[in-house]
């Protein structure tokens, strides 16, 4: 691909007419319109008691089998491959303690100075534990609309500083919401018998994870408010439809797994 394609006249005028669709979209019916950061905030560290039919963190701790583990492999690939690029465009944009609590975390999530430890590295050898393509970009053509949306947010999010504090809100939801799904993961993949690269990536969010929701919920959600208060809407929207979409996503899933078929559009190979 011609990379000078990216600032093509053309090409940003029909990506920002989609934007704004789907924008508005996320708007009707991913959020309530509410200002109410803590008491959102307060709902995403309150996790549900036992399997609740609609988490498929627990339908794959539960009964999730290897093949439904890949399907969500390739399908979160499309994020965890370059899991934090996107949220390091906000950084620029923040000040003081936001900057500062997004920075701290961000540099857990690229390895802590240490390439192998990067966590996108670390999801690739989980894939090639489990026999899928590592390679970034491979799989989009097979996932459903449900799974391109959640990565399509993030990147329209991270791409306009007037949606900064949305973005604050995605990665605030990413990271509150990762501990607990992480260890039923975790617990999913020991069952099916995964390898240890496999299980290191989810082991690792378990712990990293239960630090960063602190500094995401005081630090940067914190200071961002503290900086700009105004953006207290915008947090809750990114939060919401965050959720919203995920909802979305965990229904197509569950669906077509609990029928026994495949969840994407071209099943994997064995």
């Amino acid at each position: 691909m011609d990379e000078n394609l990216e600032w093509n006249p053309a090409l940003l005028g029909v990506r920002a007419a989609a934007e704004d669709v789907f924008l508005d979209a996320l708007r009707r019916d991913g959020g309530t319109g509410s200002k109410d950061v803590t008491g959102v905030v307060d709902a995403l560290q309150v996790e549900p008691v036992g399997f609740d039919g609609h988490s498929v963190s627990h339908h794959l701790q539960r009964d999730g089998e290897l093949w439904q583990l890949r399907e969500y492999a390739a399908l979160r690939s499309l994020y965890h491959l370059k899991e934090a690029d996107p949220h390091l465009w906000v950084v620029p944009r923040l000040t003081g303690r936001a900057k500062a609590g997004m920075v701290a975390v961000e540099f857990d999530e690229f390895g802590a100075g240490r390439a192998e430890n990067i966590h996108a590295r670390l999801f690739a050898d989980l894939m090639t534990d489990l026999g899928l393509n590592a390679q970034y970009g491979h799989y989009p053509d097979a996932a459903p609309a449900q799974a391109l949306a959640t990565v399509n947010m993030m990147s329209l999010f991270g791409l306009h500083r007037r949606l900064r504090g949305a973005l604050v809100g995605h990665f605030a939801a990413v990271e509150i919401t990762s501990s607990p799904g992480s260890r039923g993961l975790a617990t999913a993949l020991r069952r099916v018998g995964a390898g240890p690269a496999a299980q290191r990536f989810y082991d690792e969010h378990v712990e990293a994870d239960a630090v960063h929701e602190q500094v995401v919920r005081h630090e940067v959600i914190g200071g961002l408010l503290e900086d700009e208060p105004a953006l207290a809407a915008d947090i809750v929207m990114g939060i919401e439809a965050t959720g919203h979409l995920e909802a979305l996503l965990g229904d197509h899933l569950l669906t077509a797994w609990r029928d026994g078929r495949s969840a994407l559009r071209t099943p994997l190979t064995p």
